[in-house]
């Protein structure tokens, strides 16, 4: 699929000038070679009214470090005759061209007419191109700049008339794509130094920017023209290039293209917040019956449920409760749904043994500072309130056991290794399923599910409960810098138990063939994130050998389900797998948004537009997961395929893989560039990944994380990962979404000069 951009013919009147123009190319070449730098191989072909701004766009276009070398020129001359005759520089005949003839009709529609110039000397031609080059004069250099982008659009019409809803849209990143491809640095200072414009704000109304500062340079003008008209330069006609007015470019329009798109796709938001909060969760959350409810009523919008986790039963439950506590509450929540795709992962270890560690902080000789605290509480009551800091949660089953338990009592156990311990309940809450008591163990114990609980009351008659739903231990290996792993093909679907070290040797397994058909002896390998990194020091049909280059300093845990990149290899997916394929038949009649994991090409879309087609999903929202170097570099290629979809379209910043795949130092330009093009494309983003995780984790966020959301202001939408302090970070997450809406005063005390100083 390639995006028809011709390369800049100028009309002149000296075929000599052949060297002004520049070779045709498509945007493929230009998409492969990322956003770090100038786009220089978007061209268009433009048919110039005055010879001014030819030299300007040529000198914009000229500056570029890497520009094409000059191959075809479309140019006209004045014959005896006075009329203007189309020719083709000699020297750039292997080039197809088009003559002026051609557009003729669609310039002049738009207020623009070519015509013959009168000849005049090469030394006077140079001595206008010296001028131009040390002076220049701002309105024709912005008028140039103008015909550029207007130009480019005409020459993807074909393309924008695909897009149907995102038409406008789509012209406008085509507006923002052409002046990306022009060498404006010089321009955007001159016109921030009077005040004028600012080229780096105007993303999402590009036209109607250009117009808007073409109009007033032109008010500024306080006389008639310097130029001469015997000098035959300046031969034109003097119609506006505001005329026709070109309605749908407008800003209001722009504008409110960019809401529509958002709200249709995120839904609307409330109480003045500048971005949606979605947060991912997985089976945790139907341990309690309340922790849906909570989310939503600190803030959540979007709950949004990852496929390569779970299964339909657990979706099926998820999305009921999500469901019905939205009704109940009366606070619009949609769910999205991301299919797995080809991601690379490690293959799930077989669950360890449903035993919790409880202890006591201890100082350095082993002695005891203060006891763990315990939060018990009935099977499916949820979490303990936020308020409380706990050691460990233990669910018991039993209503009288609870019922009949009071500050002050003591409760007897044997933990699983038989030892005898203590709890002293000091603290009692009321929760949703009846009681919660906060305990004290003053010594290390292990808790099990079915361990008895005991009580005796004051008549010697015994109180009993069950501890029930105590998690399974996360199996896992710890590697270290210089640790060997051998990763073996799992031809199964089976859980694996986790091998310990043998011999120094550590071992895993992934299920997916594409590891160990595509990588070489000397490739970087991240897992988890980039939280691992080794080198891949040899390959087999079933094992690959890695020596581990980057882990924590005690070590790093790989465990299950974690993702595997390789960014140096060139891995052939395939779009949507067999189990997206699946899966999306899921999402189409329980979710509102589906997520499109890994998209690398425009393939991935026309795959995707087939099925949704297939399936008449034209209302299920489009989420492009942009997560790979690939991803990147072809983003306009991709929003303008799916621009092609009547669906509601997004897109998401997965930070994770993105920065294992381009490298961590890249991350923030490649973000912003990100969300520049969607800006320009009037569709929402979301920012992922690691936000506030430090804050969800433990309970406390870092200063970088803060700014880090402060930042991600930007975008429609901001997610959050699972985690135990999830509830603290969404209502954190809130409070600063809503203080952009929020004026901050600063107390300005007056300040007296003392007549001493003078």
């Amino acid at each position: 699929m390639l995006l028809v951009v011709s390369s800049i013919c100028l009309v002149t009147n000296q075929a000599t000038l052949c060297s002004n123009a520049f070779q045709t190319a498509n945007l493929l070449d230009f998409a492969s070679s990322g956003f770090g730098r100038k786009f220089t191989n978007l061209q268009c072909r433009v048919y110039w009214e005055k010879p001014a701004f030819r030299d300007q766009i040529a000198q914009l276009l000229a500056r570029q470090r890497s520009y094409p070398t000059p191959r075809t020129t479309v140019f006209a001359i004045a014959n005896e005759d006075d009329e203007a005759e189309a020719g083709i520089s000699p020297a750039c005949t292997d080039n197809p061209v088009h003559s002026t003839s051609e557009h003729d009709g669609w310039f002049k529609d738009h207020g623009y007419e070519v015509v013959p110039v009168q000849s005049q000397s090469g030394s006077g031609l140079s001595q206008k191109a010296a001028i131009m080059g040390s002076q220049g004069n701002l309105l024709d250099k912005l008028k140039a700049v103008q015909l550029h982008v207007l130009a480019m659009e005409q020459w993807n019409a074909s393309r924008l008339n695909l897009c149907h809803r995102y038409s406008v849209s789509a012209a406008n990143l085509i507006h923002y794509l052409a002046l990306k491809s022009l060498d404006i640095e010089q321009l955007k200072e001159d016109l921030s130094s009077i005040g004028l414009l600012n080229l780096e704000t105007i993303n999402g109304y590009v036209l109607a920017s250009l117009s808007a500062g073409i109009q007033m340079l032109e008010n500024l003008k306080s006389g008639p023209s310097n130029r001469k008209d015997d000098e035959g330069e300046w031969v034109s006609t003097e119609k506006s290039l505001n005329k026709p007015k070109r309605v749908g470019f407008t800003l209001n329009v722009m504008r409110k293209k960019a809401s529509i798109n958002k709200e249709s796709l995120l839904g609307a938001l409330k109480d003045k917040g500048t971005a949606h909060i979605m947060v991912t969760v997985g089976e945790e959350v139907l341990k309690s019956e309340t922790c849906i409810a909570d989310l939503l009523k600190t803030g959540t919008t979007i709950i949004r449920i990852n496929c390569a986790h779970g299964s339909p039963s657990v979706w099926s439950e998820i999305i009921r409760r999500v469901r019905r506590s939205s009704q109940m509450l009366e606070k619009p929540c949609r769910i999205l749904m991301d299919l797995a795709g080809p991601k690379l992962r490690t293959s799930k270890l077989k669950a360890g043994p449903c035993v919790m560690k409880i202890s006591p902080k201890k100082n350095a000789s082993g002695e005891v500072i203060s006891p763990a605290q315990v939060w018990l509480s009935p099977k499916g009551a949820g979490p303990p309130p936020t308020n409380l800091s706990v050691n460990g949660v233990v669910y018991v089953d039993g209503h009288k056991f609870l019922s009949k338990l009071e500050v002050g009592d003591t409760v007897k156990f044997s933990d699983a290794r038989g030892k005898r311990r203590i709890l002293k309940i000091c603290q009692k809450f009321p929760v949703f399923a009846g009681v919660g008591f906060m305990a004290e163990c003053s010594r290390t114990a292990y808790v099990q599910s079915g361990t008895k609980l005991f009580v005796i009351g004051k008549k010697g008659k015994s109180n009993v409960g069950l501890v029930s739903d105590v998690p399974a231990v996360e199996q896992f290996v710890r590697l270290r810098v210089g640790d060997m792993l051998i990763i073996s093909r799992d031809a199964s679907n089976d859980q694996v138990e986790s091998v310990g070290p043998s011999d120094g040797v550590h071992r895993i397994t992934c299920s997916s063939g594409y590891l160990f058909d595509s990588v070489e002896p000397g490739q970087l390998i991240a897992f988890d994130d980039g939280k691992i990194w080794g080198t891949i020091q040899g390959t087999s049909i079933s094992e690959i050998v890695v020596s581990i280059t980057h882990a924590g300093r005690r070590g790093s845990k790989l465990g299950s389900e974690k993702s595997i990149n390789i960014p140096e290899s060139n891995i052939r997916f395939e779009g949507l797998t067999s189990k997206d394929l699946m899966d999306l038949d899921f999402v189409a009649s329980h979710a509102d948004i589906v997520g499109i994991s890994f998209v690398r090409d425009v393939h991935d879309i026309i795959v995707l537009r087939q099925e949704l087609e297939k399936r008449k999903l034209q209302n299920l929202g489009v989420i492009l997961k942009i997560e790979t170097k690939s991803g990147f570099e072809k983003l306009p290629l991709l929003l303008l395929e799916a621009m092609k979809l009547p669906n509601p379209l997004g897109v998401m910043i997965a930070r994770g893989d993105l920065a294992v795949e381009c490298g961590w130092e890249r991350l923030a330009d490649i973000q912003e560039e990100i969300l520049s093009i969607c800006s320009a494309a009037h569709l929402p983003v979301i920012w992922a990944t690691q936000v506030l995780e430090s804050l969800v984790k433990s309970g406390v966020p870092t200063r970088a994380e803060i700014t880090d959301v402060a930042n991600g202001r930007r975008a429609s939408c901001i997610m959050l990962n699972k985690g135990t302090h999830i509830l603290e970070a969404v209502s954190t997450l809130d409070t600063i979404l809503h203080s952009k809406s929020t004026k901050v005063k600063a107390e300005l005390k007056p300040f007296t000069v003392s007549s001493q100083l003078f």
